[in-house]
């Protein structure tokens, strides 16, 4: 369960789900070369615990870097399998940017970080879930700006 982040320019992007849903599954089987360059990021299994974090956030935009988005304009018929598919525009990827680059992670993590800690069970040190949950907001937060300064879209998988 993970939620793959993939930037490209607008105009390589179709609004098509079906289309979307190929350009996703063709993307993940290329992540890790993807990575490295830079246009895509992925969050396995925390991404609601990391948007909890956000949440703590008074910034209105603390939704966009994990949830933020708008379902492509032609979903697939009911009862198919599908990835659940969000598309950010190059505003929203820069307002995404903008709330990363200025949120101080340790302030959220003082508010959230006590429900947060002892979500994976027993066994997990604080410091290492809060150095997990660090390491995806740093994640992102270089994602982010590398697809606003680019002035890319996002489109966000999530692969259940």
């Amino acid at each position: 369960m993970h939620l793959h982040l993939r930037a490209a320019a607008e105009t390589d992007i179709r609004d098509d789900h079906a289309w979307l849903t190929t350009f996703m599954g063709v993307a993940w089987d290329h992540h890790e070369v993807e990575y490295a360059a830079g246009i895509a990021d992925s969050i396995e299994k925390d991404h609601h615990l990391l948007h909890e974090v956000y949440a703590e956030s008074p910034d209105a935009d603390a939704w966009l870097p994990v949830f933020g988005g708008r379902q492509p304009a032609d979903p697939p018929a009911e009862g198919l399998p599908h990835p659940a598919l969000m598309l950010m525009d190059p505003a929203e990827v820069g307002r995404a940017a903008a709330f990363l680059a200025a949120v101080p992670f340790d302030d959220l993590w003082s508010r959230a970080g006590e429900r947060i800690v002892h979500s994976p069970g027993p066994g997990w040190s604080a410091d290492l879930v809060r150095g997990i949950f660090l390491g995806h907001h740093q994640d992102l937060r270089a994602f982010y700006a590398r697809a606003a300064a680019a002035g890319h879209v996002v489109v966000k998988a999530g692969w259940f």
